[in-house]
């Protein structure tokens, strides 16, 4: 499912909701028909992994960055990881490798390159459900077609709910929704917005997106249902 909307339509508010990072002051969402606040916290969190936006990198080695999605995790595990986030190349060309530290005085990684080690951790972290905040926000086109392929591996077989403004991404999807001031103004598929001729296909005629190519979720999907927001 692909969730998008003009800057302010409230977007981000839904990443913060699927995850309970706060709870909607009316209405509700479901997960397999439960509502997320009648689950343990402990238990949704385990469940439901987060790219955000911006790329969350520990000052630490790029061998616990990738290990934390999953602790305990055997060394084998984590480079097969790296390797389906299109990142092990990069990481053993270092001078260090796995046992580089990634902070402002050491590795300079590339934002593409952060990107693919945040992949690797959801990789090995594999929960059933993905919520992606806008995965190729800040990406130049080259890196941004260098993480597609690896989103698309991190998405097979799993519920994946992308919010994106990249309206590039959008006809691969099962299903669309258009949020505007907080609410779904539109759903369907990518033809049929296009063809109901109202906001989604505004904001596609706008230039939206930025060409980064498509994403296809594929696999068997557990149900997630969005109550009113």
């Amino acid at each position: 499912m692909l969730i998008t909307g003009a800057s302010g339509a409230g977007k981000f508010t839904v990443s913060k909701l699927l995850t309970r990072f706060y709870d909607p002051g009316e209405g509700f969402v479901r997960l397999d028909g439960v509502p997320l606040y009648a689950m343990p916290l402990g238990f949704l969190r385990a469940n439901v992994t987060l790219l955000p936006q911006e790329t969350l990198i520990l000052h630490d080695t790029i061998r616990e960055n990738i290990a934390c999605g999953r602790p305990g995790a055997a060394g084998h595990e984590i480079v097969r990881a790296a390797r389906d986030a299109a990142a092990h190349d990069f990481i053993t060309a270092l001078p260090k490798g796995y046992d580089t530290r990634i902070d402002p005085h050491t590795a300079r990684l590339s934002g593409g390159q952060l990107q693919r080690i945040a992949i690797a951790r959801a990789m090995l972290r594999d929960a059933p459900v993905l919520v992606l905040d806008e995965p190729t926000t800040g990406l130049d086109a080259l890196a941004a077609r260098r993480v597609v392929r690896p989103l698309r591996r991190l998405m097979s077989g799993r519920t994946t709910l992308m919010i994106t403004h990249d309206l590039h991404l959008a006809p691969d999807a099962d299903r669309i929704l258009v949020l505007d001031h907080g609410r779904v103004v539109e759903s369907g598929t990518h033809r049929e917005l296009l063809a109901l001729n109202g906001t989604y296909a505004r904001l596609h005629g706008s230039g939206h997106g930025s060409g980064h190519g498509s994403l296809t979720e594929t696999g068997p999907r557990p149900t997630v249902r969005l109550g009113p927001l």
